[in-house]
């Protein structure tokens, strides 16, 4: 009797695995950096980001939360509520608006030449506004050029 409830529950739990997408991760990489303002303490940022989904289905991101590192370094941490949807295996891009007051890294990319590139790797939350899955996590790596 006592396998009934924990039978109904399995049935129960595999049907959710069916109706809920297997979404595979979409692909962030920073396009360029902006120097909005900065002093020593912070630092004003538009970091331009360009999101690939490759899934069959369309993502409505709802905002996203991100660490970004340059040079082993921790840059910026935020969060970002940039509300939008990316087509299914389709691409879009947005603006973020981050501060940061991570002094040496800032220094690191300012001494690079304007036009150069600069590696730096990301990672965090992807935040969906709507199904069954509500985020999704990322890690990326690549470079961008100082505008």
């Amino acid at each position: 009797m006592r396998s009934v409830p924990v039978l109904l529950l399995a049935v129960a739990l595999s049907g959710c695995a069916l109706i809920a997408p297997r979404l595979r991760t979409p692909r962030l990489s920073i396009v360029r950096i902006e120097v909005r303002r900065a002093n020593f303490l912070e630092q004003q940022l538009r970091v331009r980001m360009h999101v690939e989904n490759p899934n069959d289905q369309s993502i409505p991101v709802r905002g996203l939360s991100y660490t970004v590192y340059l040079g082993g370094q921790e840059f910026a941490t935020g969060v970002s509520d940039a509300s939008f949807v990316v087509p299914a295996r389709g691409t879009a891009e947005f603006n973020m608006d981050v501060t940061s007051n991570a002094a040496g890294a800032l220094f690191t990319i300012l001494n690079e030449p304007r036009g150069q590139a600069i590696a730096y790797r990301m990672q965090g939350r992807v935040e969906l506004a709507r199904g069954w899955l509500r985020s999704i996590p990322f890690e990326e790596s690549g470079t961008f050029t100082l505008h």
